[in-house]
């Protein structure tokens, strides 16, 4: 048995109906105002319907009404049509039935969507076309904090992706496909590219045949791409593969990864520190992955600029193929 312990006797709680009036009006409205933003935002979150014949007919016209908690259902359709989403905490998603396809115009000339609030998720749609007067005109452009993506296509853009620098962010983008974007005006663009975000988590994803530029391009303090197809098509004239340039940990594991024999960068697939070890970096880990350089020269697979060791485990590699260049093990 336990050995018991003496404890103070605790005060007789007062029972609320039994407070002092005086207290009572200086209770109540504490009470009200915790418990009162609550319930107004369970109360107003809505699915608003977005589609022909609707009232709300095409994206944009959600985002400017949408409050936080709402959902937003798009219709299958083509919109012709660019949104800045202002408001937090909502999801934009395609309705069951039919594919969701957004092209057009790009707005405030960045993107077919602004992303400029935080705690959003994107499900379900394609994003086609965009451009921009810079040359980096995106699907999505992501400014405003943390944002998931799943389930969505981004098709010919000069970026699919393109995220500004917030250092206490993230970006996660899982089972999206990623096809025929990258540009060369000006600066480049990317597949994807990530600013300095505290983490980038791409998952169960496809990039294929970038135009120009890096599949994935990354600056975030710590990247993850898992089982994730990353292939150069037989005339693009992608760089990297992977491009993480500032350091900062990487995890890279059961993906495939294809060299293609137009590459413009030939010597290297996944490239770490290539424009100076800005970020922190205590994790570099190359695991069970699947590459296969397709050109007739020799490519090395990781370039490690950093003093930080990359370990490889378990990677088939196919071709003529250097596992590592820099400080690292291979196994």
């Amino acid at each position: 048995m336990r050995p018991s312990r003496s404890r103070p006797p605790c005060p007789r709680a007062i029972p609320f109906r039994l407070l002092p009036a005086a207290l009572l009006l200086l209770v109540a409205p504490v009470v009200a105002s915790v418990v009162a933003p609550v319930v107004a935002s369970a109360a107003s979150a809505a699915t608003l319907e977005v589609g022909p014949g609707r009232m709300l007919a095409v994206p944009s016209a959600a985002a400017a009404v949408a409050r936080p908690g709402d959902r937003v259902l798009i219709a299958p359709g083509r919109y012709r049509d660019c949104a800045i989403w202002r408001t937090p905490d909502i999801t934009i998603e395609a309705a069951p039935g039919g594919e969701v396809v957004v092209f057009g115009p790009v707005c405030a000339d960045k993107a077919l969507f602004v992303v400029a609030a935080p705690r959003i998720t994107i499900a379900g749609i394609t994003f086609t076309g965009a451009r921009a007067t810079p040359g980096n005109g995106a699907g999505i452009r992501a400014e405003g904090g943390d944002l998931v993506i799943r389930r969505s296509r981004f098709l010919d853009n000069q970026n699919g992706i393109l995220a500004a620098a917030l250092p206490d962010s993230s970006l996660h983008v899982e089972d999206s496909v990623f096809i025929g974007n990258g540009a060369r005006i000006g600066d480049c663009a990317h597949g994807l590219y990530a600013g300095a975000l505290a983490l980038l988590r791409i998952s169960a994803s496809h990039f294929e045949a970038t135009r120009a530029c890096h599949h994935v391009k990354s600056r975030a303090r710590r990247t993850e791409i898992i089982e994730t197809t990353i292939l150069d098509g037989e005339e693009s004239r992608s760089s990297y593969l992977v491009d993480i340039p500032d350091g900062g940990d990487l995890l890279l594991a059961r993906s495939t990864l294809r060299k293609g024999p137009a590459s413009a960068q030939r010597a290297v697939a996944v490239a770490i520190g290539a424009e100076g070890v800005r970020q922190p970096t205590t994790m570099l880990r190359i695991e069970g992955n699947d590459f296969a350089n397709l050109q007739r020269d020799s490519t090395v697979f990781v370039w490690n600029r950093t003093r930080t060791p990359a370990e490889l485990v378990g990677n088939r590699l196919h071709g003529r193929v250097v596992p590592l260049r820099g400080p690292g093990t291979v196994r």
